[in-house]
């Protein structure tokens, strides 16, 4: 599980978004409301559209102001599957196999403690 856990606000840009999934080399973040609580996780394949845009025409500049257009809300996810941290690794992976999802937000009662995605289980295997 990852712990420190980059967050974002409903109702920020999916340029935001974007740019903090590539400078992180991230593709899961989980999305907050106004109170801080979970509301949804927008994902890299959310914002695949971006690479739809490029192939309607549209240049970088096009592409980056069609994003700032755009509210996460919009695009993310709301139904979220959650675990806790007590979980056992081989019930985490069953129910992401199963679901066929890239993350399990991690929620220690209404607070997110941390994410569970296919690299901590990569890095789990090598011993990392």
């Amino acid at each position: 599980m990852t712990k420190d856990v980059v967050t974002l606000g409903h109702n920020e840009t999916l340029r935001t978004a974007d740019d903090l999934m590539r400078l992180g080399r991230i593709r899961h973040l989980p999305v907050v409301d106004g109170d801080g609580q979970l509301a949804g996780v927008v994902t890299q394949r959310d914002l695949f559209h971006s690479g739809l845009l490029r192939a309607l025409g549209y240049g970088a500049h096009a592409q980056r102001k069609a994003l700032d257009g755009l509210a996460i809300k919009e695009a993310m996810r709301s139904e979220v599957v959650t675990t806790t941290p007590d979980t056992p690794l081989a019930e985490a992976a069953k129910v992401m196999f199963e679901r066929k999802i890239g993350c399990l937000v991690v929620l220690e009662g209404q607070k997110i403690a941390g994410i569970l995605t296919e690299s901590d289980f990569v890095r789990a295997a090598a011993g990392i």
